[in-house]
């Protein structure tokens, strides 16, 4: 079993940068890939970026691309979304899950509750 509690979330001017944070709870955390997705007022949830087991492979949604980094520390259990060039589009809440090395989100078996991330322009 895997808790996970996202921080780190916040309002930013266009340009500016976020780190997320999303702490785990479990001896289990380095058996699963982690990922981050986002929901915006409206939209459905979808899929921001991904991290390996042991962080060795990533993959990203093309609109956040270049600009987001996905970091994960089996240490302190802990996986890190840093934001940086943010957009109003990228206004939405995110969710940390842990599951398979996936981009759909019915591979992930946990999630974190979301933290608002607002973007102004």
């Amino acid at each position: 079993q895997v808790q996970l509690v996202e921080s780190g979330g916040g309002l930013v001017q266009a340009g500016g940068s976020l780190r997320l944070s999303c702490a785990a709870s479990g001896r289990t955390f380095s058996s699963y890939a982690m990922g981050w997705f986002r929901q915006a007022p409206g939209k459905v949830r979808e899929f921001v970026a991904v991290i390996s087991l042991i962080g060795g492979i990533t993959y990203y949604a093309d609109s956040v691309k270049g600009r987001f980094t996905i970091s994960r520390d089996n240490a302190k259990i802990t996986v890190y979304l840093q934001m940086n060039s943010l957009k109003p589009e990228d206004t939405a809440v995110y969710y940390c899950a842990g599951g398979r090395m996936a981009r759909v989100q019915n591979e992930y078996d946990y999630w974190g509750q979301g933290t608002q991330v607002t973007v102004s322009s």
